[in-house]
């Protein structure tokens, strides 16, 4: 599925997209506010993994955020499991050059009408580490709520951090 924006597109990952990817990745401020399951140092192995990975999921719960024709970061839903079926967890990082430039704030409200409509989900959540304000910020504008301060829940570089949960319910703006 391909969602056009207004500055960017969302696509499905291809494998020629793992340099620009990578390149891009492989920054420590971009690290710095995702789980540690996102590697630092950031190689082109990395990449070509996640692309692979996300290529099987069905149905399709990740896009690679495309500008000018070059894939700059990654959108997309984990869906939950079990109980949790009717649910998804948000995540998305885009390269710094691109930040600021409102394309993760486009992207956000096209991931989250796909993700109620053709996903049938009823409720969303995302989870910001309390040093990225701006994240949270770009959450609120796509209607996202704060639910939650996760206190002390997090290790990331060796320091005890508190999260941010915030929450989208389908039908309500």
């Amino acid at each position: 599925m391909i969602i056009r924006l207004q500055n960017a597109t969302l696509r499905p990952l291809a494998t020629e997209d793992a340099e620009s990817l990578a390149g891009l990745a492989n920054n420590r401020r971009v690290a710095d506010n995702l789980r540690d399951r996102f590697p630092h140092p950031y190689t082109v192995a990395d990449a070509e993994e996640f692309i692979a990975l996300v290529g099987e999921n069905e149905p399709q719960t990740v896009y690679g955020i495309e500008v000018d024709g070059r894939a700059v970061g990654t959108i997309g839903l984990e869906l939950g499991q079990d109980v949790e079926r009717l649910s998804a967890e948000l995540g998305y990082w885009i390269g710094e050059p691109y930040w600021g430039r409102g394309i993760i704030s486009d992207a956000i409200p096209a991931v989250v009408d796909d993700a109620f409509e053709r996903l049938g989900l009823s409720r969303l959540i995302a989870v910001v580490f309390d040093c990225n304000p701006a994240s949270a910020r770009v959450l609120e504008k796509s209607g996202f709520y704060h639910e939650a301060t996760l206190q002390r829940s997090a290790v990331k570089n060796g320091k005890v951090i508190d999260r941010w949960l915030y929450a989208r319910l389908k039908d309500v703006p």
